[in-house]
């Protein structure tokens, strides 16, 4: 059977280390997916390079953590956790390769994240995505997540709908 064209056996891993041009990778994952699946200009691009750049520059182990799932080498997906204070934690940049979908990708990612803030002790995580991304908002509210916030403005070289999303621990 395949998903989108990739046979349903396909081995991966998640490795939660990064390597030389993991962020330059994600960074352009984002912006050319973003761009295909939802319109977004190249200043999305520019939001996640400068996100992922300051998660670089500010990674504490104590706090932060990134987790990559690969396959024969190649990113096709990512979330990181960032830890805001010793209570709450933002997390950040869930993406799975759209070949690589209903897999299970996701949900071991999730998984991977969740308990991550449960072992560091933060008591809220909390998430930003926006209302096009309605699968991850769906999968958001299964692992416990509850909308808390609407705002809606032009950003990315369109009019974008942001949700907010937080989980008590």
């Amino acid at each position: 059977m395949n998903v989108r064209g990739v046979h349903m056996k396909v081995k991966w891993k998640i490795r939660h280390h990064l390597k030389p041009g993991d962020i330059g990778y994600l960074t352009y994952l984002h912006g050319i997916l973003y761009a295909e699946e939802y319109g977004y200009d190249q200043t999305f691009e520019a939001y996640v390079s400068g996100g992922l750049a300051e998660f670089v520059h500010s990674f504490s182990p104590d706090k932060d953590r990134i987790w990559l799932a690969e396959t024969n080498g190649r990113i096709i997906g990512s979330i990181a956790i960032v830890g805001h204070s010793k209570v709450d934690a933002q997390l950040r940049w869930f993406l799975v390769h759209p070949d690589y979908r209903g897999l299970g990708i996701g949900k071991e990612l999730l998984k991977e994240a969740l308990q991550f803030c449960k072992e560091r002790k933060y008591k809220t995580i909390f998430l930003w995505t926006t209302s096009e991304l309605i699968e991850a908002g769906h999968l958001y509210t299964r692992f416990g997540f509850s909308k808390t916030e609407e705002k809606t403005h032009e950003i990315w070289g369109k009019r974008v709908t942001e949700e907010r999303y937080d989980r008590y621990l």
